[in-house]
């Protein structure tokens, strides 16, 4: 009769027990974390809701419905790092960890539920954020650029865009509409043979006509001569699509990581540069994935007598490599947003370092 395979996990009975006291206390963490500092946001923004005409008791409730998605989504992480190691120096201090040790199973098999169970937060976090905490971060900006007045219907009109016609750029003071209906005022070509300036074209208006731009009380200013002549209407960039001058600033954080892509891909057909924007849309990916990390790195506080008077400074040790890790991962995303790191190094690097870093403390511990 062949032997059974040893499993990676601990028992059934074990690892629920563990995913269990792991998933509360975090929530417990998350709760609180959350109650204390909507409270103290109100304190600065609830005058500011409230000095707006017609705001009462509802618009104050309306912010909140809106504030706290963003804040559960930036404080989970630390909810669970903080939930990891409120759980790990539990079991450490009521010898649970000595007992499991005991029995035969590793420090890894003693993490596994834990892993397992921040796997499954990633998950939920990551669709959370796309589908309440974007919508939510995006109607929020809306509001607060009104000074949380009644949000003005968007009718589409976007101000000051740039986009690419081959060498030349074009710039548009104003786009009303969308699609074949699009139509520009106030439009500037700079007319280019290759990084030198020839001339620069400008109109009043422009709209799409038969597949191309048609340019009303068009005028051209010849760089060499220096001469101005009026050219009455022209037809200009038929590769030019029209959804490349709808597109305004983007707000990564209001967007969900299909419509982000969706505005980077139409960004580039515009010639307008994305690397910020390409790191916030696979940091998207990592920040939610950041959670998995928590229990490797507060693990420190697991293992080790607790007797021994060093539990405090072990949960400590565990804090102070959470901390550093979204330091880490902060300033990395700043390196991208100025160009100093590529995208997907900005956004992947500190997950990469810091579980080499955990596991080697985790390895280490166990040794």
């Amino acid at each position: 009769m062949s032997a059974k395979a040893p499993s990676f996990f601990p028992s059934r009975t074990l690892s629920l027990y563990m995913a269990k006291l792991f998933v509360t206390r975090t929530a417990a963490v998350l709760i609180a974390l959350v109650l204390v500092l909507q409270s103290l946001d109100l304190l600065s923004e609830s005058a500011k809701v409230l000095a707006a005409p017609g705001n009462g008791d509802a618009a104050i409730w309306k912010y909140v419905s809106l504030r706290v998605p963003e804040l559960i989504a930036r404080f989970l992480p630390f909810s669970v790092l903080l939930g990891t190691i409120v759980a790990l120096s539990t079991l450490n201090q009521n010898s649970e960890v000595v007992a499991m040790k005991a029995s035969g199973l590793s420090a890894h098999q003693v993490l596994a539920p834990l892993v397992l169970a921040a796997l499954g937060v990633s998950a939920v976090s990551f669709v959370f954020n796309e589908r309440i905490v974007s919508r939510a971060t995006a109607t929020l900006d809306a509001w607060q650029a009104v000074d949380y007045a009644a949000i003005p219907v968007d009718r589409g009109d976007r101000t000051n865009v740039w986009a690419r016609d081959g060498n030349n750029l074009i710039r548009v003071t104003r786009v009303n509409g969308r699609g074949e209906a699009t139509v520009l005022e106030g439009v500037t070509v700079y007319e280019r043979d290759g990084g030198r300036l020839i001339s620069v074209l400008t109109a009043e208006t422009g709209k799409r006509e038969n597949g191309q731009w048609r340019l009303d009380g068009a005028k051209r200013f010849l760089v060499g001569p220096g001469r101005l002549e009026p050219v009455g209407a022209v037809r200009l960039g038929p590769e030019v699509r029209p959804d490349q001058f709808s597109l305004g600033s983007v707000n990564a954080d209001g967007l969900s990581f299909i419509e982000l892509s969706a505005a980077i891909d139409d960004l580039k057909a515009a010639g307008r540069p994305t690397k910020a924007l390409e790191g916030s849309l696979w940091h998207k990916l990592s920040a939610p994935l950041s959670a998995v990390l928590m229990p490797l790195l507060g693990a420190v506080s697991a293992f080790g007598l607790a007797r021994s008077g060093k539990l405090f400074v072990r949960a400590v040790i565990g804090m102070a490599l959470g901390f550093a890790y979204f330091v880490a991962d902060n300033f990395a995303l700043a390196m991208g947003n100025i160009g100093a790191y590529p995208p997907f190094l900005a956004a992947w690097a500190p997950f990469l370092l810091f579980l080499l870093i955990g596991e080697a403390v985790l390895v280490r511990t166990e040794e």
